[in-house]
């Protein structure tokens, strides 16, 4: 049994930041991709940024240049959120696909989803 718990989220005003993070635990052989998605109200869930294994990067257009994808070796994903607009409220959503241990299998995971709202 495997499980992503995020953390970060909150109310922020335009221009600001924010750091959002994912912890995955539980019975893991490894971590492959892990991504953060978001969904604003009546949309679709969008991936906003994922990072390999080996750490290559991709970004959302809407994205790129505010946004930093990370992580570290203890199976954490970072969201670091710069220069935030009100279109970037949204709830957000941590991903990954994890290999269990016994037994052995690929799960694609979810986390519980944190909000972000950025607002003056």
């Amino acid at each position: 049994q495997v499980q992503l718990v995020e953390s970060g989220g909150g109310l922020v005003q335009p221009g600001g930041s924010l750091r959002l993070s994912c912890a995955a635990s539980g019975n893991i052989l490894r971590v492959n991709t892990m991504g953060w998605y978001r969904q604003a109200p009546g949309k679709q869930r969008v991936l906003v940024a994922a990072i390999t294994i080996g750490g290559s990067a991709n970004y959302a257009d809407s994205v790129k240049g505010r946004f930093t994808i990370s992580r570290d070796a203890k199976n954490t994903v970072y969201l670091q959120m710069n220069s935030l607009k009100p279109e970037d409220t949204a709830v957000y959503y941590c991903n990954a696909n994890i290999i269990t241990t016994t037994p052995v299998r690929s799960l694609a995971c979810w986390g519980q989803g944190t909000q972000v709202t950025v607002s003056s």
